[in-house]
């Protein structure tokens, strides 16, 4: 077997440095183009990938990291774990990933820890597993030809099996996954990477020996290439020493977030000493004595996971400050360090001294109980029951878009800006009346993004014209850098809110973003604790919400939708992360009167995990994802204190529900819920939606809430 490359990555990104695929699969999506068209495009920005990592000297180049939605749902795929109801659709792929006018699509949530969504595998007793190798192998051929040998990256069959809830089909899975072994020794592949990101987190033992009859059973086939699994986001744990006792190898560990390995003898470790999960420089001194003191037949520099979550190029980027621009790495500068530190001498190399930055400590905030709460805000905003209301944004149209680019570009002055987005503004509150929703919102047209909207606006942040990292599909965004200390020098969010007020006799929500949120979805400076810099943000927020209220704004909205997403994949430190991070979610609303009520959002990220801290958070209502996820968070909610609204419309698919499938999820709410704590909302904002498609979908939703209303 030939000995692994020395230098590599796990993955990298691909939706292209200019939002290539983007663009391509919008224009398929909306019939401009064509399937051929689409691939075409995936095909030039894979050769663009191979033929950069190859310039900028990285030996072990990786191939099937491309996707045109979803890596995930590509392993369903290639496994033939296709439901039957999509197989008679146009396009069977996006079918499943955005739904159809007949069909709903299939779950998405967040991919571990990140802010990267996947689409969650449906595997039922009806599912027959069926090898289609066609994509891994045609991306190895298509690499060859322009000269280049790959190492094809799969997902691995115990973490795609968890993602699905269907370990008990490993041994049906298994023998997919050694037909594609064979097929890539007969096709010439020297080494396939096999992702296993589930093992980081906490195992049972039944796990684990899943783990040793997957990989006992894979490392004993007779043709197969090199076997590589991949591990990310945090250390391997228990899972270490089973995939070591394994024939497979190569194994990936995560030496940025899971810390120093004991010795695999006989085993190739490659090493993730570069960060695939932040954009600061990587410390020469700290990552050569972490390859140092791998023991190992072999080790091989890496990025600690795949690049996919952060930008391109710093190159891409003049007009940040020099200074900070100094201090950063982006995708291509990451590969860099990783051909730097493969090529360095690793002897001699003394530990960096660790930072002693201690965390300081959180005192709780409170405000008034929530049942005296409830009774003033029920007095003070006399609603009815089952009150209905969107999220915030309103649908992002490209004039929008065009007019905040000239703002920028100096075409269009600032004057002139401002009275479009209050039209806008207007438009949506209009909408909004006469449709009858009952607490309404200014649409967000003034928001590039509901994180970086407020990182322009606060000290401490800088914001990229260029750094675009892919969330779902073709939804990107540009997640700020949080480089010193935050501080909010006059307020944000007040003028359009007073003025979205001004227009209507209804309650109109302040939308702002919870300090978790704003910090998760950033790339964070690391020389202070996580929790000091949520701190130093929260305190930011309660600035907000005090000027929110003084300016008659009875109803603001504290979005967490990534509160779930930074839960520490290890129970042990769950409960500590949760303590500060409810602390730092009231500390931010603790400036609120009795009579300002207080909303909170989550989304796509298996809130119902972290039920009993959401209700920690003391928001006097909760909006939550449910329609995309089949309701069911329903199941959890029986002892939930305060407001919840389950989402009764999905937001990421382009189909509208009608007023029966509306009126039916919202049954199933009332039967785990008193009516008098429900809400009507869609699962999440509606800026990647059409105007055309959210008034069918609100007009829907109206009416299934007034036939239930006239029940009750």
């Amino acid at each position: 077997m030939s000995r692994f490359p020395q230098s590599t990555v796990l993955g990298y990104p691909r939706i292209g440095p200019r939002r290539e695929l983007k663009r391509a699969l919008e224009s398929y999506w909306d019939g401009h183009s064509t399937r051929e068209e689409l691939e075409a495009v995936g095909a030039s920005l894979r050769e663009q990938t191979w033929r950069r990592l190859a310039a900028l000297g990285l030996d072990g180049l990786p191939s099937n990291t491309f996707s045109l939605y979803d890596q995930v749902l590509d392993t369903a795929v290639l496994l033939g774990a296709v439901p039957a109801r999509y197989l008679e659709a146009t396009d069977p792929y996006f079918a499943m990933a955005r739904g159809t006018d007949g069909l709903a699509p299939l779950r998405m949530t967040k991919w571990f820890d990140t802010n990267y969504h996947y689409i969650v595998p449906e595997i039922t007793s009806e599912t027959v597993f069926k090898l289609d190798a066609s994509k891994p192998l045609g991306e190895v051929r298509q690499a060859r030809e322009l000269g280049f040998e790959t190492r094809p990256v799969v997902l691995g069959p115990v973490t795609f099996l968890l993602l699905g809830s269907a370990l008990d089909r490993l041994d049906e899975v298994l023998g997919c996954y050694e037909e594609l072994l064979a097929a890539l020794a007969a096709e010439g592949v020297a080494w396939v990477q096999l992702d296993e990101p589930a093992l980081v987190a906490d195992r049972t033992s039944e796990e684990l020996a899943a783990v040793a009859t997957a990989y006992d059973r894979l490392g004993a086939s007779a043709n197969r290439p090199g076997l590589f699994v991949a591990s990310y986001f945090g250390g391997l744990g228990e899972a270490l020493p089973v995939l070591a006792a394994t024939p497979v190898e190569a194994i990936g560990v995560d030496l940025v977030r899971g810390g120093p390995v004991p010795a695999l003898p006989g085993k190739t470790v490659v090493a993730g000493v570069v960060s695939g999960r932040d954009v600061w420089r990587t410390s020469p001194e700290r990552a050569l004595a972490a390859l140092r003191a791998v023991r190992a037949e072999q080790v091989v520099v890496s990025t600690s996971c795949s690049l996919l979550h952060v930008p391109y190029d710093v190159e891409a980027e003049p007009g940040l400050d020099p200074a900070l621009r100094a201090r950063l790495a982006f995708a291509e500068q990451k590969v860099a360090e990783v051909v730097e530190l493969a090529r360095a001498d690793w002897d001699g190399v003394a530990p960096a001294a660790p930072q002693a930055t201690a965390p300081s400590s959180v005192a709780a905030e409170w405000r008034a109980p929530y049942a005296e709460r409830a009774a003033a805000q029920a007095a003070h905003l006399r609603l009815p029951k089952l009150p209905i209301t969107t999220i915030g944004s309103f649908p992002q149209t490209g004039e929008l878009r065009a007019a905040r680019a000239a703002v920028v570009a100096g075409t269009l002055a600032e004057a002139d800006y401002e009275r479009r987005v209050e039209a806008e503004i207007e438009q949506v509150i209009r909408l909004q009346e006469r449709l009858g929703l009952d607490v309404l919102v200014h649409g967000e047209p003034e928001r590039n993004d509901m994180v970086q909207y407020f990182a322009e606006h606060l000290d401490g942040f800088a914001v990229t014209r260029n750094g675009w990292v892919q969330s779902y599909g073709s939804r990107c965004t540009r997640p700020p850098i949080l480089h010193g200390d935050v501080g909010r020098p006059e307020p944000i969010t007040v003028r359009w809110a007073r003025y979205a007020q001004s227009l209507t006799d209804k309650p109109v929500k302040g939308m702002l973003t919870g300090p978790v949120t704003i910090v998760a979805w950033s790339f964070v400076r690391d020389d202070l604790p996580l929790r000091d810099v949520v701190l130093q943000v929260a305190d930011a927020v309660r600035d907000e919400v005090r000027d929110l209220e003084a300016a008659g704004i009875s109803i603001i909205q504290v979005d967490e939708p990534a509160l779930r997403e930074l839960l520490p994949l290890r129970r042990e430190s769950q409960a500590a992360y949760l303590d500060w991070a409810v602390a730092a979610y009231r500390r931010a609303t603790s400036g609120a009167g009795d009579r300002t009520q207080i909303h909170t959002h989550l989304c796509y990220s298996d809130a119902d995990q972290i039920l009993a801290a959401i209700d920690g958070l003391d928001a006097d209502v909760t909006t939550i994802e449910s329609a995309r996820s089949g309701a069911r968070i329903l199941d959890a909610v029986g002892t939930f204190g305060r407001g919840l609204g389950p989402g009764v419309y999905d937001i990421h698919s382009p189909r509208v529900p009608g007023a029966d499938e509306v009126e039916g999820l919202l049954r199933r709410t009332l039967g785990a819920l008193p009516a008098d704590r429900v809400w009507v909302n869609p699962d999440c904002g509606l800026k990647t939606r059409t105007y055309e498609q959210v008034e069918s979908a609100l007009a829907n939703v109206v009416a299934a809430t007034r036939r239930l209303r006239a029940e009750l």
